[in-house]
């Protein structure tokens, strides 16, 4: 199962009024396509939000992390170390705190090397705890660099910040009018695909498929085959990283 998070945090003043944005794709249970008796996953959008009164611009990136790895654990009751998350973040501070740091400070009895107590120590407890039986990539993104679905956990953040209610949206991804994929990563111009040798001796990252005008990434080869095959004019396509699988996606859609 392959799960994509995006996550911002806002405050006003840093200390002041903050809020947190996520948004959440994951896939649902397999429904039939109408009068067609193959069978499709569909991907659920779930956004997210929430407001502190007094907080600061990194506790509610950290924040906007917990909360939706937290939605996940519920609505998937048991992490399990085999689903892959992609977590998008254009905060470093989580990034690196959750890749390196935390570890270190839970071994030193959450203290630094300086020796003094580490900030936000509760929430990074907190996330220890409901990261551990998740794999977790990320992506460091540029923020405020027309990423759309950055963007939107920008609008969300600020709105709960600004003490307003935005509308948060919960349905499928087809119908969702933020473009997930497209803007992830900026591929440069002239970039080529990985040569056909090397793609066939690499460990797979995902694979990706078009049917009917849309592109899916699934896990598991075994998933992408049931959507192509029997399907004319499909295509389909191993990808050996992130990035490889963005740039695939991107060819796709031209």
């Amino acid at each position: 199962m392959k799960i994509t998070i995006f996550t911002d945090g806002a405050a006003r003043g840093n200390p002041g009024p903050g809020g947190w944005g996520a948004i959440v794709i994951f896939p649902v249970r397999k429904t039939p396509i109408a009068n067609n008796n193959r069978i499709t996953n569909k991907e659920w959008v779930q956004e997210l939000g929430g407001s502190e009164k007094h907080t600061t611009n990194n506790r509610m990136e950290l924040t906007a992390v917990i909360k939706a790895l937290e939605f996940i654990s519920k609505k998937i009751v048991i992490p399990n170390s085999s689903f892959i998350i992609l977590l998008c973040t254009d905060s470093s501070y989580v990034m690196r705190g959750a890749k390196t740091w935390v570890h270190d400070w839970a071994k030193n009895k959450w203290k630094t090397k300086q020796k003094k107590d580490v900030l936000n120590k509760d929430l990074w407890k907190k996330f220890l705890k409901v990261s551990k039986d998740f794999n977790i990539g990320w992506k460091l993104l540029p923020g405020h660099s027309g990423i759309p679905a950055n963007d939107r956990c920008d609008q969300i953040a600020t709105a709960f910040a600004d003490n307003k209610k935005p509308k948060l949206y919960s349905g499928i991804l087809q119908n969702y009018g933020i473009d997930i994929q497209g803007r992830i990563l900026r591929i440069p111009k002239g970039s080529t695909l990985i040569s056909k040798k090397k793609r066939s001796s690499s460990k797979p990252y995902s694979y990706v498929s078009l049917v009917g005008g849309i592109v899916q990434t699934h896990v598991t080869w075994a998933e992408c085959e049931r959507r192509v095959k029997g399907v004319s004019n499909a295509k389909f396509k191993k990808s050996i990283s992130f990035e490889d699988e963005q740039l695939i996606i991107n060819r796709f859609r031209v």
